[in-house]
């Protein structure tokens, strides 16, 4: 009788190996359906054989049924004999047929009974889900298997790696099981030579993937252990210099966010020598109309959603624009040459402005929803770069370029430079003063407003938002020399990378007092910051 079983399981093996040539759905069905009707009779030597011949099928929809068989949910219909895959339904068992996957008809428990396994027969299961999902025709599927297996690092599924990477085409699929393969022999009980080998292919793979594998190797004595312990310093010297790397790409995101904040302050306060306290305000009150036209495009045509920041960019602009021409022209201009007093009044006006806001919108932070394209993050070695962040780096730098442009390129432009540089001469060649402070005041609020915009995806939008940010726009201005769009390009990302760089030894607060106190020692030896204006009035 087991030499019969033996002869019926060997021809269903060599049906299914010959059903992979042919793509027909139906014979693949057929032909797999012997093997899953063994696995319900004879003993466990029988089921370990035919768990051998369905991962020798390599057909992927075996994957399921020895699942379900190690998990005890493949069990024998008493009715009939049939095996199927039970789960609980209430008070029922649902049952699925495990080779088409078609729904049964639903019983009670005690119509049922459970095909067993041990665990050996659980070990070989976990050995031929394995082999079927790295030998799986899906790239993607092979990958993640491959992937799985370096995490689990089991010396079972070596035999199972090595038959995969023999027959492996996808370079990218290969490396990873070899990697898989490497931390596999290292938690085996394999020859030195193979370890020694299996190290050197997970120090080429790098990171803290490599240093949870080596790690447990380290505290021995012998070649293995020196040669983890070589290996681990390399990694960790490599390690040491993609976290500089991390903390200057964390610097360059801060000092974009700074120079969004600060290059508005910087053309009123080098134009207009006006000390603005509710510049703040404007970058929060762009972020709120970055709020307010999500609200709107929510509700009504939620369809254009994924540009909605697009949209805000030139409402915040005209919106907080207009409200600084109406502050320099309703309380600006009759404090010119009294900056203390204007400090005041701004000052007062930033905390009109807030409470205004917080009495129309609530004091609680609002929700401001990040677009598809702005979201997610991707690796470059072991660098982690967010999608907002990298946008809005691009963006800040396309506001300055088109800033320069303005400055350099337009005949307002020309009027502010030439104002900045000698107001009285400019006045006698007939430019409006008065007029360029008001459109200047206008544009430097308005490019806060824009600024709002980005910032609304990496901050909180709440009455409180511009406060956090007035400060660090004054130290970027004063560091990189008022007025000079340049200094402050330089002097946001430099106080933007000093600042992380300063964050894991000090903390944050300590290192935003230590920038503090570097910046009035330097202040002490350039009064003018790094990039001083030049021109008879600024000079005198």
């Amino acid at each position: 009788m087991r030499q019969i079983k033996l002869i019926l399981l060997g021809l269903a093996a060599m049906v299914c190996v010959l059903a992979a040539l042919d793509p027909s759905p139906a014979r693949a069905e057929e032909d797999l359906a012997p093997l899953v009707a063994i696995l319900a009779e004879g003993g466990l030597s029988e089921r370990a054989e035919a768990i051998d011949a369905l991962a020798a099928t390599g057909d992927p929809r075996a994957v399921p049924i020895l699942e379900a068989l190690a998990d005890g949910a493949l069990m024998v219909r008493k009715a009939d004999g049939a095996v199927v895959i039970a789960k609980t339904a209430g008070k029922v068992l649902a049952l699925t047929d495990p080779v088409t996957g078609v729904a049964l008809a639903e019983v009670a428990s005690g119509a049922l009974d459970k095909i067993k396994v041990n665990n050996r027969l659980r070990r070989s299961i976990r050995d031929a889900v394995g082999a079927l999902t790295l030998r799986s025709k899906d790239t993607a599927v092979r990958l993640i298997a491959a992937k799985s297996l370096f995490d689990s690092a089991d010396p079972e599924s070596i035999e199972a790696l090595e038959g995969a990477i023999g027959v492996e085409s996808d370079s990218t699929v290969r490396t990873a099981m070899e990697r898989a393969l490497a931390a596999s022999i290292l938690a085996s009980d394999l020859p030195e030579d193979r370890k020694l080998a299996a190290v050197t292919t997970i120090t080429a793979l790098g990171g803290r993937d490599a240093l949870s594998v080596l790690t447990p190797l380290a505290n021995g004595e012998d070649a293995v252990a020196a040669a983890a312990r070589k290996a681990m310093t390399a990694i960790n010297n490599t390690l040491a210099l993609w976290d500089a790397g991390q903390a200057v790409w964390y610097g360059l995101s801060l000092g974009s966010v700074l120079l969004l904040a600060a290059i508005g302050l910087a053309i009123t306060f080098g134009v207009m020598g006006v000390i603005n306290m509710a510049h703040g305000e404007m970058v929060m009150l762009g972020a709120y109309t970055t709020f307010m036209v999500q609200d709107v495009i929510r509700t009504s045509i939620p369809g254009l959603f994924e540009w909605s920041l697009l949209i805000a960019l030139p409402l915040a602009f005209l919106v907080t624009g207009a409200i600084g021409v109406a502050i320099e022209r309703g309380i600006i201009r009759f404090l010119y040459g009294r900056p203390l007093e204007t400090l005041l009044a701004t000052w007062g006006l930033s905390l009109v402005l807030q409470q205004v806001v917080r009495s129309i919108f609530g004091p609680t932070n609002q929700e401001v929803g990040t677009p598809e394209w702005m979201s997610g993050a991707f690796k470059v070695g072991e660098m982690t770069i967010t999608y907002n962040r990298l946008t809005i780096i691009i963006f800040a730098m396309a506001v300055l370029f088109c800033l320069m442009l303005v400055l350099k390129k337009t005949p307002m432009g020309l009027q502010m430079r030439a104002v900045t540089q000698n107001r009285r001469m400019a006045g006698s060649m007939g430019i409006r003063t008065n007029w360029v402070d008001a459109m200047t005041f206008g544009l430097g609020s308005g490019i806060a407003g824009i600024a709002g915009v980005a910032l609304s995806q990496v901050d909180n939008v709440s009455p409180n938002l511009g406060q956090g940010y007035i400060i660090d726009s004054f130290m970027v201005v004063v560091f990189g020399g008022v007025g000079n769009l340049w200094g402050t390009l330089v002097g946001a990302m430099t106080l933007g990378i000093a600042n992380k760089f300063l964050e894991p030894y000090a903390g944050a607060v300590l290192g935003k007092i230590l920038v503090l106190v570097f910046i009035i020692l330097f202040i002490q030896k350039r009064p003018r910051g790094l990039f001083a204006l030049k021109g008879r009035a600024v000079e005198s």
